[in-house]
């Protein structure tokens, strides 16, 4: 049986305001795909004067384009592995054992995403420039880790510390060493907290701009080409192309993490 409180229904002042709030957050979106197809390329008219297919076409053989989505699609993937890897372990440090500092500790790994993004490039611009480092592939790599780091760390620790410690234990009274114990115990429970974290991580790397302005030199990858593109009036349709596709392309993976991680926050021996 339900009680009052579950059956009752959201009042209509409530269901307007989060359909104003919905419509706010993808009416932008929706004119992102409206405008891939009008036949004005200098200019947003609305309503557009006409429609057209012949953006996709352009697009499909702009080599730069190309080349800024492959470069997007290299670094995001390099930084979530990265920040999968940093993240986990620091999460399995955090969340399982206990030291002097470890708030601070804790603190200072998820400040590069408190800090503002102009705050972080212009630190890491400053301390490649020291090291005599040259802007290249690596860097963008390093800059996109500080904050890919933060989004693992988060899902991954939270995900630690509903991990009943009497698990582990009971690993190694069955005679399981460290690694069996972590492959057959840890990751099965914390498996979806990472997937989600490196779904996150990968987003915000891929969409990225102003730490990749700082740490990028002279490459260019697909966010700096669509802002680009958007300042030079030409053609501008394409870059709404460069937009819908990303979207479509991104949708069924995140839509598949979703399903994989709502009932994630279940784990095995937990209050046991």
């Amino acid at each position: 049986m339900r009680s009052d409180k579950e059956g009752a229904r959201a009042p209509l002042g409530l269901k307007i305001a989060a359909g104003l709030g919905l419509a706010f957050l993808h009416l932008p979106i929706l004119l992102i795909f409206v405008y891939a197809f009008t036949t004005e390329e200098r200019s947003y008219q609305w309503p557009p004067p006409g429609f057209t297919l012949k953006w996709f076409g352009v697009a499909w053989g702009r080599a730069d384009l190309w080349e800024a989505l492959t470069l997007s699609l290299k670094v995001a993937s390099l930084a979530t592995l990265l920040a999968m890897l940093l993240g986990t372990l620091c999460a399995a440090a955090m969340s399982r054992t206990k030291f002097f500092g470890r708030e601070s500790i804790s603190l200072l790994i998820i400040l590069p995403i408190a800090l503002p993004g102009i705050v972080t490039g212009v630190a890491l611009r400053s301390a490649f420039s020291l090291a005599e480092i040259p802007f290249s592939f690596w860097t963008l790599i390093i800059g996109h880790a500080t904050f890919c780091v933060v989004m693992v760390y988060n899902n991954a620790v939270a995900r630690f510390r509903r991990l009943h410690g009497s698990l582990m234990e009971a690993a190694a009274d069955l005679g399981a060493d460290g690694f069996q114990a972590f492959r057959h115990v840890v990751l099965p429970n914390i498996g979806t907290a990472l997937l989600a974290g490196g779904m996150l991580a990968f987003a915000l790397s891929f969409d990225e701009v102003i730490v990749t302005t700082f740490t990028a030199g002279q490459q260019q990858t697909l966010p700096i080409w669509m802002l680009e593109e958007l300042v030079r009036p030409r053609q501008r349709p394409v870059t709404n192309v460069a937009a819908m596709v990303v979207a479509l392309a991104t949708f069924v993976p995140i839509l598949l993490a979703y399903y994989l991680t709502r009932d994630g926050d279940q784990t095995a021996g937990a209050g046991k």
